[in-house]
């Protein structure tokens, strides 16, 4: 389904979709680097970075336009959100930072400074990821029991 079919209201489902596929990109990628697959790696890894890219271009659209979305849930489920909500904010403020730098070592062939950094990198970005669907999910999909 193209971009210009989508309204706005349907851009945190897609960025849910582009977070799962950028953390299934991502383990892939560190599967691949593992049997030292490594232009296939690099590829992946390239991938998941356009792919976090549009995702972040369409959540800055989303909330520009939207603004913040409340969570009106309550008890246990609302402490959990919001403790997963502030580690995925803070977190994902880093993830662009660390993958341009970490991308770019590997670019520049500085690969002791690429693998040292990646280690770093690919959990924070896999946690920013994941986290971004279960905030996704629980913002948009779960229904509080009555």
């Amino acid at each position: 389904m193209p971009i210009a079919w989508l309204g706005i209201h349907d851009l945190p489902a897609l960025n849910a979709t582009l977070n799962g596929i950028a953390a299934v990109l991502l383990m892939a990628g560190y599967a691949l680097i593992r049997r030292k697959q490594i232009n296939a790696h690099h590829k992946v890894m390239w991938t998941a970075f356009g792919v976090s890219c549009v995702f972040l271009a369409s959540y800055l659209i989303y909330h520009y336009n939207v603004g913040v979305v409340p969570f009106s849930k309550l008890g246990w489920v609302r402490t959990f959100y919001l403790w997963l909500l502030a580690t995925h904010t803070v977190l994902a403020g880093a993830v662009p930072i660390l993958a341009i730098i970490t991308l770019t070592y590997a670019q520049k062939g500085k690969f002791q400074k690429h693998r040292a950094l990646a280690k770093w990198t690919f959990p924070v970005w896999l946690y920013v990821s994941v986290t971004g669907v279960i905030v996704y999910l629980l913002l948009y999909q779960v229904q509080p029991r009555l």
